[in-house]
C-alpha cells in the first residue's frame, strides 16, 4: 500500500489519503486529531455492494475485499508519515465491514495481538448498514469492539427510500440484533443518523426515532449529511438539526 495522494485540512490537522494497492485499486482513509489522540478511519473493501443512496462510495459498485494487511497497511503508513503512533480506529471508511467478514475479523486478531499493533478492543469501532447475520456473528466473536449502527431511519418505510439492505433486514430485526450484541458483549451500542433534508428530518421522525431507541443502551450520532452532487440528497441545514436534537432529546 502506497500513498497516491494527501489532502491535509487546513482548520485542523485531519489528513485525508488516497492509498494505491498492489493490483492498482485506490481506498481512502481518514486520520484524525483529537485531545485522546489520533484516530483514523479506514476501509474494508474496495467499493462497497450496499447501494446507499446518500454514499459517494456505492455510485462505483463493488470491487474487491481488502485483505487484513491492507487494513494494517493504512494504519502503517499514516502513522509513518506523520510521525505519531494512532491510538483508535474505526472501520467506517469504504466498504462494509461485515461483507468482508473474515478479513475483518482476521485483521481484528492481528491489530489487537500484543506482538503486532497491540490496539483495546475499546479503542475499535466497527459501522454496519445492518447486515444482522453478520452483528450476531460478531458478538460471538471474541471481539467487543464498539458496534455502530448505520440507521439513518426512525423506520422501514423511510429506511427503504434511503438504503437497499431495509429489504433484507427491518428496522426492528437491527435494532434486536443490536441490543443483543450490547447485552452479550456490555458494551453500549451507537446509533448513526444522517439528516436528509426532506426525508428523514422531520420532528415526527425525531420523535419516532426516540419512541423506538427509548430503553436500549444505545447512543446517537446525529450527522450533517455531505452533499453528493449526483444523489440529489441534501444535508439538512443546521436549524433543522438543532430542532431534531432537541425533539430527540
Amino acid at each position: 500500500v502506497k500513498i497516491e495522494k494527501k489532502l491535509v485540512s487546513s482548520l485542523d490537522n485531519t489528513v485525508k489519503y488516497l492509498y494505491g494497492l498492489p493490483d492498482g485499486e485506490t481506498v481512502e482513509s481518514v486520520l484524525m486529531e483529537y485531545k485522546h489522540g489520533w484516530s483514523q478511519c479506514l476501509s474494508t473493501q474496495v467499493g462497497c455492494r450496499m447501494g446507499c443512496s446518500f454514499c459517494a462510495t456505492g455510485m462505483g459498485g463493488f470491487v474487491r475485499n481488502l485483505l487484513p494487511s491492507e487494513m494494517l497497511a493504512q494504519i502503517e503508513q499514516a502513522q509513518t508519515d506523520n510521525g505519531i503512533r494512532v491510538s483508535s480506529v474505526v472501520l467506517m471508511g469504504m466498504g462494509e465491514p461485515l461483507d468482508n467478514y473474515d478479513e475483518t475479523l482476521r485483521f481484528l486478531g492481528l491489530v489487537t495481538a500484543a506482538g503486532g499493533l497491540n490496539f483495546g478492543v475499546r479503542n475499535i469501532s466497527l459501522s454496519t448498514c445492518g447486515l444482522v447475520p453478520g452483528i450476531r456473528r460478531l458478538a460471538q466473536s471474541g471481539y467487543p469492539v464498539t458496534l455502530s449502527l448505520s440507521l439513518h431511519a426512525p423506520n422501514d418505510g423511510i429506511r427503504r427510500q434511503l438504503m437497499p439492505v431495509a429489504n433484507a433486514y427491518t428496522v426492528a430485526q437491527c435494532l434486536e440484533a443490536c441490543r443483543d450484541y450490547a447485552r452479550q458483549t456490555g458494551r453500549r451500542f451507537i446509533v448513526e443518523y444522517a439528516l436528509v433534508s426532506g426525508v428523514n428530518d422531520g420532528l415526527e421522525q425525531a420523535r419516532e426515532l426516540a419512541a423506538r431507541l427509548r430503553g436500549l443502551n444505545c447512543h446517537v450520532n446525529l450527522i450533517g449529511l455531505n452533499d453528493v452532487r449526483e444523489t440529489g440528497l441534501r444535508g439538512a441545514p443546521k436549524a433543522g438539526v438543532q430542532r431534531f436534537l432537541q425533539a430527540l432529546e
